[in-house]
C-alpha cells in the first residue's frame, strides 16, 4: 500500500521506515529540510510541501499524520482539506484530544472524507518491536487500511485493534497515558522508598532486576526503569523535573466529567505538577502558618 506521512520527527520517521521494511512505498513531508533527507536516505520519497505530497499519491489517498496535538494539527488538517478529494482519508496518529478529533472528522464527512484517529504507543521502542495501536473509525475504512496497521504493529494480530467509531482510539490512548502517569509515579515512589533506607545500602538496579523475572509488577516499564538506574543509579545531572503533554489532564477532566473517581491517575498528574513549583509559595506559606500557630522554626533561605 502507498501511503503519505506528514511528521518526520523521531516517531513519525521510525513508523515511516517500518512501513518501508513491510514492502508498503511511503512519500514524506516534513518542514525540516533534514527530516526530508534522512527519510530519503532509507528509500523513500519526499515532498517538499503538503501540496507535493498530495500530487504525489495516487488516488484514493492514504494520509497520516504525526504532528503534536493542538493548533499544529488543526493546520495541517484545514490545509489538507482544501487539496484531498472524495474517498481519499486521512489518519491522525498524533496524541490529539478526542474532542478535537470529533470535531476533525465530521469537518471531513461534509467533504466525503474519511477520517481515522490512532492512538500509538511505542515510542522509541517502535521500530524495533513494533506499535500498539488503538483505532477508531469507519469499520469499512480501517479494514481498508488492515494492511498499513498489520505492519506497524508487533504482529499481524497482535498490538492493535478498532476499538470504536472515530474518536474512540484517541480517547482510548488518553486513558492509556493517564494510566501510564500511575505507573511511573508507583515505580518512582517505590524506588526512592528504597533509596532513602541509606543503612541497606540497596542496589536499585539489582532490585530491579530480581522485580523482573516472576514478580507480580514485572512490566515493561520496569524494564525500561532498571535499565535507567543501571546507567546511572544516583540520577545524577537530572533536574527532578517532570513535563506532561496533556493526556493526563484529559483523563482527569474526563474522569470528573464521568463521575468515575481517579484518584491515583490524578495524584500522579498533580506530582508532576509540584515538580515544577523551585519556588513553592504553597510551601513557603505552610512553614509561615506552623510558626503563627505553633511557633515552629522557619527555615531560611
Amino acid at each position: 500500500m502507498e501511503l503519505g506521512m506528514v511528521g518526520l520527527g523521531r516517531m513519525g520517521a521510525n513508523m515511516a521506515e517500518r512501513l518501508l521494511r513491510g514492502g508498503h512505498k511511503v512519500t514524506g513531508f516534513d518542514p525540516n529540510v533534514d527530516a526530508r533527507k534522512a527519510l530519503e536516505g532509507k528509500g523513500a520519497a519526499s515532498a517538499d510541501s503538503l501540496q507535493a505530497l498530495v500530487q504525489a499519491l495516487p488516488a484514493p489517498r492514504v494520509v497520516w499524520l504525526m504532528v503534536p496535538a493542538g493548533a499544529i494539527t488543526d493546520d495541517t488538517v484545514n490545509t489538507l482539506l482544501s487539496l484531498l478529494s472524495p474517498g481519499d482519508t486521512v489518519i491522525d496518529g498524533g496524541n490529539s484530544n478526542y474532542n478535537d478529533t470529533l470535531r476533525r472528522a465530521a469537518l471531513y464527512r461534509e467533504h466525503q472524507l474519511d477520517y481515522v484517529d490512532c492512538g500509538t504507543s511505542g515510542g522509541v521502542w517502535g521500530l524495533a518491536e513494533g506499535y500498539s495501536m488503538m483505532v477508531g473509525g469507519d469499520e469499512a475504512v480501517v479494514k481498508r487500511l488492515q494492511p498499513i496497521f498489520e505492519t506497524l504493529a508487533p504482529g499481524k494480530d497482535a498490538g492493535w485493534g478498532r476499538v470504536g467509531p472515530v474518536g474512540s482510539g484517541h480517547f482510548t490512548k488518553m486513558v492509556h497515558n493517564g494510566i501510564e502517569y500511575g505507573m511511573m509515579q508507583a515505580y518512582a515512589e517505590g524506588f526512592s522508598i528504597l533509596e532513602h533506607k541509606q543503612e541497606f545500602g540497596l542496589d536499585l538496579a539489582q532490585i530491579g532486576e530480581i522485580w523482573r523475572q516472576g514478580s507480580v509488577v514485572r512490566s515493561w516499564l520496569l524494564d525500561l526503569t532498571t535499565d535507567a538506574l543501571t546507567k546511572n543509579p544516583k540520577m545524577d545531572g537530572i533536574a527532578p523535573y517532570v513535563p506532561d503533554s496533556g493526556e493526563g489532564r484529559w483523563t482527569v477532566d474526563e474522569a470528573i466529567q464521568l463521575n468515575v473517581p481517579a484518584p491515583v491517575i490524578t495524584l500522579s498528574l498533580i506530582a508532576r505538577l509540584r515538580s515544577r513549583d523551585t519556588e513553592s509559595f504553597t510551601d513557603k506559606l505552610l512553614s509561615s502558618m506552623r510558626n503563627e500557630f505553633g511557633g515552629h522554626a522557619i527555615k531560611k533561605e
